[in-house]
């Protein structure tokens, strides 16, 4: 498997579920990771994982919607590293309703976490990126922001948004050695599929070809492979990871 021995990666949104998960397996790999979230419980206890590995990490407190908190936790970052070489924009929430009831505060609630945090705090790091001539910059976006869902309209927009995001950012990065990508998961188990019904799961997973949800780990592993040496002529591209689901 890929090496990332002295990397210094960043994840967003590190403290459950997914971005869980990619933080530990990029500590497995040998990277150095700060993981950010807005819970001090779970960020120690994914800290306390991955220092049970023999890896190195910090957890950092904040919301990257907020302009100045981005800011700030990306200097604190880059203190505590010296640099980032590795930026995972995983941090993302939910707030679903039908159109003709979604509440402003909804849809902006979900356009300011999905979409400003992503580009706050990769405006924050992308000068150090550049001037370093490396990175590796990985967003996570949905199936839905390619495929719609009723009642999600404010998040697939974000998600759909993250996708020109990546391929613009991609073409103006490119000739500094610094690629962007995006992965795209499917129906993946987390706490928050969690909280659909047996009858919701069944009718998702009818349109699932491979007939199974995702798991947290086969993201964790499609990240470490875009960040890794084998993926650098890869950038401004989607990968889908959703067992067929489209």
């Amino acid at each position: 498997m890929t090496d990332l021995t002295g990397k210094r990666a960043l994840v967003t949104g590190a403290g459950r579920g997914i971005g869980r998960e990619i933080a530990l397996e990029l500590a497995q790999a040998g990277a150095s990771v700060i993981i950010i979230n807005q819970n001090p419980e779970r960020g120690s206890a994914v800290l306390t994982e991955i220092k049970a590995a023999n890896g190195e990490g910090w957890s950092l407190l904040g919301d990257v919607a907020d302009r100045e908190t981005a800011d700030n936790l990306a200097e604190e970052a880059l203190k505590l590293t010296g640099g980032i070489d590795i930026l995972v924009n995983n941090a993302g929430i939910t707030k679903d309703n039908l159109f003709m009831r979604m509440k402003p505060e909804e849809w902006e609630q979900v356009l300011g976490v999905n979409l400003n945090g992503v580009y706050y705090i990769t405006r924050s790091l992308i000068r150090h990126m550049v001037k370093q001539r490396f990175g590796r910059i990985v967003n996570i976006g949905s199936v839905i922001g390619s495929t719609g869902n009723p009642g999600q309209v404010n998040y697939s927009t974000t998600k759909a948004g993250l996708i020109g995001f990546t391929k613009s950012l991609a073409k103006e990065l490119g000739g500094r050695n610094i690629t962007v990508n995006t992965i795209s998961p499917g129906f993946i188990e987390t706490d928050m599929t969690e909280e659909l019904n047996e009858k919701q799961k069944e009718a998702i997973l009818s349109q699932v070809p491979l007939g199974r949800m995702g798991s947290a780990q086969e993201i964790a592993w499609a990240v470490r492979f875009l960040v890794s040496d084998q993926a650098a002529y890869i950038t401004g591209t989607t990968l889908h990871v959703n067992g067929g689901l489209y």
